[in-house]
């Protein structure tokens, strides 16, 4: 063995499976890079590491498609049209005052199929242009995709999750970007009250406080101590020298930011401006087809140059371990277009508030338990096939459905239109029968878009324990035994399960008795006990299979306790979770959650939880399309185009993949598309 390998650490002789995917991949995969107006002073073109080799190059015509096809995606990505002017204020009228409207009798008769964000906008301004609409939604008795709030009645008439009936918390969608233009637009319009979601916490007067913990390689650390002092934790990882002392967030802008620089610029203020648009465009498109083929984890080591132990720092820290192997552009888009003073905010009853204030203006045009099996067209370039029950003036899309039999036996029943609407996923309309077949290019993307991993483990206290001082934590634990307290200090206290749920403020019936097995023997075997957390909102990192943990940024009125997103997990990390059964998942949620705050916040654990696997869920059928590299310019332009009558909205056909901004912007398209088709 070589020195680098007796002492652990990676050596060019030896390739970790991460190191062999990405270099096997980059040789396949690579291809030339075209010249562009960025010259060779471009930031694109900055001297890192040696690339693989790259196969032999095109035709001059070929890089000149690949780049059209780049400047697409850019202005996607942008919103803005061929001639690079921005659609965004012309969407958000539309929202505003609705689409123009026809004159009376002239309107089309629609199905829109999905009742998430998108198909309820797209249903709703299709009817108050007089559309005639249908809405068919395969759930029961739910409407909003994605928006899910755990929660007491709404609209689904759901069963009460937690021991306070009065407790919420979100399954998918929980903050919102300040800097999302259409959602904001419609929050207001629906007059929802909104608030401030603390994506770092808070002092007692709202102020950034980060006081929040890091806990990784068995070192625990506040956010704000680490940012001042990042040695202790950086040095765990095995980081060469040069970066002990620059904490996680810092390097990773280094290495972004010369990217940045391609389409936005920094201003005297030390924050970045944009570029005017037909510049900004330009930039975007050769940051697409410089990097369109690269994972993070390659742009991370090749052309950032940073070693493994560095990157794992960044992955650990920075929530991009998981999703390394997939595009750069997803992490690298979502980092740009928010910035770091982006203010997010929280709706107040939790976020399911806006699909149940949208589902308020069509409910009379949704069909609930309604699953699509089968959807006939007709289409101006391909023949009508086996579609017998063609007829002049009569409709061009057929939809079959069958009810799942919630309320009595399976039915089927099929619905005509002179058009549709789907936002189902593309990863559940794999398994709907398409005739005649869609373009190759719908197709290939309908089977290859990638949808991620995202899985949620929630869990209720009666007492809001990470706000508290020591001296609550002394006069709560004392209440219970007098010295108690004093017995969590020093690893004292019982770890057989007799003190879950132990504070008198945690309503009796919801632990059980396996539960205290369960827990007791899976119990972690530290026992130290860290300072009281002492903050509200903001959320906590570990390298535990809990990785995220978020606290609520408010407090629900008339309510002592809350709940905490105990794990928030992605990609492989979500699929960890997703083998456990729902119950199995709480202790062990709960056990993690211990590791980093500390063994004493099981007194206060009512024994009630929620998860959320999203890539479980017969309806979502993953967490959102998050890309593979390459798939922006290879899939995306053909995602939202038009097929004869059939008209795609959804999240998935914009460059916002798991906000609701990207459904609104489809949405909005989609309904524009058929009114004025």
């Amino acid at each position: 063995m070589t020195e680098d390998q007796l002492q652990g650490r990676p050596s060019d002789a030896s390739l970790s499976r991460r190191r062999f995917t990405t270099v096997a991949g980059a040789v396949a995969a690579a291809a030339p890079l075209a010249a562009t107006a960025a010259g060779p002073a471009s930031a694109l073109t900055q001297a890192g590491p040696a690339a693989p080799p790259a196969p032999a190059a095109r035709p001059p015509a070929a890089r000149g498609a690949d780049f059209d096809r780049c400047l697409a995606v850019a202005r996607a990505l942008l919103v803005v049209d061929e001639q690079d002017r921005p659609l965004v204020p012309h969407y958000q009228r539309v929202l505003r005052d609705g689409l123009p409207r026809r004159r009376s009798g002239t309107g089309r008769k629609v199905l829109v199929i999905g009742a998430g964000p998108a198909g309820l906008v797209a249903a709703w301004l299709l009817l108050r242009a007089g559309h005639d609409v249908t809405l068919l939604e395969a759930n029961g008795n739910r409407a909003g995709g994605r928006i899910k709030t755990f929660r007491t009645g709404g609209h689904e008439g759901a069963e009460q999750p937690f021991a306070d009936p009065r407790q919420y918390a979100e399954a998918g969608a929980m903050r919102i970007p300040g800097s999302h233009p259409l959602v904001m637009d419609l929050i207001d319009r629906l007059e929802l009250a909104k608030r401030r979601f603390h994506y770092v916490d808070v002092d007692g007067d709202g102020r950034p406080a980060n006081r929040t913990w890091i806990h990784v390689n068995g070192v625990r650390v506040r956010r704000a101590d680490y940012a001042r002092a990042p040695r202790r934790v950086n040095r765990s990882f095995g980081v060469p020298q040069a970066y002990w002392d620059t904490p996680a967030g810092a390097i990773l802008r280094g290495v972004l930011d010369p990217v940045r620089d391609e389409f936005s610029t920094v201003g005297p203020d030390g924050k970045r401006v944009d570029k005017p648009l037909p510049e900004r465009v330009q930039g975007w498109a050769r940051v697409i087809q410089r990097f369109g083929d690269w994972s993070m984890f390659r742009f991370l080591t090749e052309h950032a140059g940073l070693d493994e132990r560095t990157v794992d720092l960044i992955g650990t820290l920075e929530n991009l371990t998981s999703r390394l192997p997939l595009s750069f552009l997803h992490s690298f888009t979502g980092s740009s277009l928010i910035s770091p003073d982006t203010t997010f905010w929280e709706l107040a009853g939790g976020t399911a508030v806006l699909p149940d204030a949208l589902l308020r203006l069509v409910r009379d045009s949704v069909r609930f338990d309604r699953r699509v099996t089968r959807i006939e067209y007709l289409h101006p370039d391909r023949p009508a096939g086996d579609l017998h029950h063609v007829r002049p003036g009569g409709p061009r899309v057929w939809v079959d459905t069958v009810s799942e039999g919630r309320d009595g036996p399976p039915t089927r029943r099929q619905f005509t239109a002179d058009a549709a609407v789907v936002t189902v996923p593309f990863s559940g309309l794999r398994h709907v029968q398409v005739a005649p077949p869609m373009s190759y290019t719908k197709r290939r993307a309908v089977a290859e878009l990638h949808y991620d991993c995202a899985t949620k483990v929630l869990l209720e206290f009666s007492r809001r324990w990470w706000e508290f001082t020591e001296a609550d934590w002394k006069r709560e634990l004392d209440r219970i035994d007098p010295g108690l307290y004093d017995a969590y200090r020093t690893g004292g206290a019982a770890t057989d399960g007799s003190l879950l749920g132990a504070h008198p403020s945690v309503p009796r019936g919801y632990l059980t008795p396996a539960q205290r097995v369960h827990y007791a023997a899976n119990r972690h075997a530290a026992r130290d006990q860290p300072e009281a957390a002492g903050v509200i909102g903001g959320g906590s990192v570990s390298d535990n299979a809990n990785r995220f943990m978020f606290n609520p940024s408010h407090p629900v009125p008339g309510s002592d306790g809350g709940v905490v997103l105990a794990s928030y997990s992605w990609a492989d990390d979500a699929l960890r979770w997703d083998s456990l059964p729902d119950e199995a998942r709480y202790p062990h949620a709960l056990g993690g959650l211990q590791q980093v705050y500390g063994q004493r916040v099981e007194v206060f654990y009512t024994g009630a939880g929620r998860t959320q696997s999203w890539l479980r869920d017969p309806y979502a059928y993953g967490e959102a399309s998050v890309l593979l590299p390459g798939q922006h310019t290879e899939l995306l332009p053909a995602i939202p185009e038009p097929e004869g009558p059939l008209h795609f909205a959804g999240d998935h056909t914009s460059v916002k993949p798991a906000w609701i901004e990207g459904a609104l912007e489809s949405a909005v398209r989609a309904a524009l598309e058929v009114h004025t088709g």
